[in-house]
């Protein structure tokens, strides 16, 4: 008959506390239980901890049922032929006291996103195939480092993440790692997707999931260059080649209305014709989604002498806030910038920092398809915008270039006032009878 014994291998006043199982004269298991203590509160006589204090009585209570919990799973793996031996027996361990699920996940945090990296190659992404980006994997090893810094040496369960949790999560970004809001409040919903995950694997999550708050706010200054600014950088004399690439570069991003990672892959097998009509035809990095844009009038006389040569994005950016700076595109501005910060010796980090700034200094490659969503809104129909953009509702649209209800009402409210201005002045013709 098997027997279970539970022993200290150490006289500290740390023992971990091991659990032999024996299934017979010859055959014996013996793995730790996860759990200490004090060497001179164990009892040799009943091989448990001595009932001398509250923690212990706990302990023994604990301990005892995992002893029926393992004998009780011992007699099932015997009846279902399941082979028992050290890695059962951990496991069994692992699972009474919720370490792990039935399908062998770990219930911490940082063990689930290191799962769901290790799976990125099969998992479904957001453009409805197989396979995270390398852009998606590198948010959840972001995120994975922030739940590290943030436990301080103590590991969290998914069910741990409750409102409390997300909202304590969120002040410490902000408050501590300097992050900003609209960023901390991305990691708070990476976060929620890691739970999600974690749910559908089997593992208990918070009652409160649902409930923690994660929707970025509504963008309040939007940085986009408007049509006066463009003719500015248009005219701006530049004497650097560099310069003058990258100028043609913005201003074509600025027209067709293209993230920067697929505006800089640009090349001449875009440009197509297609019964008659010259359109650019792309395929988004981030959507997957295919994107046909005309070629407009302006298109042409941007790239008359060629496309611009190939340059990374980070060249770009760089190029982009000196010409913009050549232009005089000074405007003060309140927003965040990227700055470098030192934390200790050596120890640099890049966060965004809010402040006042030229505009120039903000610039980036974000402001091409930014500037032709908002120079185009209202003058464009706004779904014509959103094929170009590719973006995937009218409210992220929106969002996008920071308008609201009351900028669709104005939006409203002018086209029934040129409406009505267009019928009184129909109304005032008259027919005048023809000559003989």
């Amino acid at each position: 008959m098997a027997t279970i014994k539970f022993i200290l291998q150490s006289k500290s006043s740390n023992a971990s506390i091991y659990l032999r199982l024996s299934i017979d004269r010859t055959t014996s298991f013996k793995r730790k239980t996860g759990l200490s203590i004090n060497y001179n509160d164990w009892s040799k006589d009943t091989s448990l901890p001595k009932q001398n204090k509250p923690y212990n009585k706990n302990l023994t209570t604990d301990l005892k049922d995992l002893e029926s919990k393992i004998l009780k799973d011992l007699n099932n793996a015997n009846t279902k032929g399941f082979e028992v031996n050290g890695d059962w027996l951990i496991n069994r361990i692992d699972l009474f006291f919720k370490r792990i699920s039935e399908s062998k996940q770990s219930e911490y945090i940082v063990d689930v996103i290191q799962n769901m990296k290790d799976t990125a190659e099969v998992r479904k992404n957001g453009k409805g195939g197989i396979g995270l980006s390398k852009s998606r994997i590198n948010s959840y090893n972001n995120l994975n480092n922030m739940v590290v810094d943030y436990q301080k040496g103590k590991k969290h369960k998914i069910k741990d993440v409750n409102i409390k949790f997300a909202d304590e999560f969120l002040m410490y970004l902000i408050n501590e790692k300097k992050y900003s809001k609209n960023y901390a409040l991305k990691k708070i919903s990476d976060l929620k997707t890691v739970c999600y995950y974690a749910e559908r694997k089997g593992i208990e999550t918070s009652l409160q999931l649902k409930e923690i708050e994660s929707t970025k706010p509504k963008n309040e200054k939007i940085l986009y260059l408007n049509p006066k600014e463009l003719k500015a950088i248009e005219d701006a004399v530049l004497l650097n080649e560099a310069y003058i690439n990258a100028r043609k570069w913005l201003l074509l991003g600025c027209n067709i209305g293209q993230r920067g990672g697929d505006l800089l892959e640009l090349n001449e097998t875009n440009f197509v014709n297609r019964n008659g009509l010259e359109v650019i035809e792309l395929k988004q990095q981030k959507t997957g989604k295919n994107v046909t844009i005309p070629v407009l009038e302006k298109t042409k006389e941007i790239i008359k002498s060629g496309l611009p040569y190939k340059i990374s994005i980070q060249k770009f950016n760089k190029h982009i806030k000196e010409i913009c700076k050549i232009a005089e595109i000074n405007e003060m501005i309140e927003d965040s910038k990227i700055t470098v910060i030192e934390k200790g010796k050596g120890n640099k980090q890049k966060r965004k920092i809010k402040g006042l700034y030229q505009k120039w200094e903000l610039m980036a490659s974000h402001v091409c398809r930014r500037s032709f969503c908002s120079n185009l809104y209202g003058i464009l129909p706004t779904p014509l915008i959103m094929r170009i953009s590719a973006h995937g509702s009218e409210k992220m649209l929106l969002n996008y270039i920071g308008k609201d209800s009351l900028d669709i009402a104005q939006q409203i409210a002018d086209f029934y006032t040129l409406q009505a201005l267009k019928e009184k002045k129909e109304s005032k013709l008259t027919v005048v009878k023809k000559a003989n």
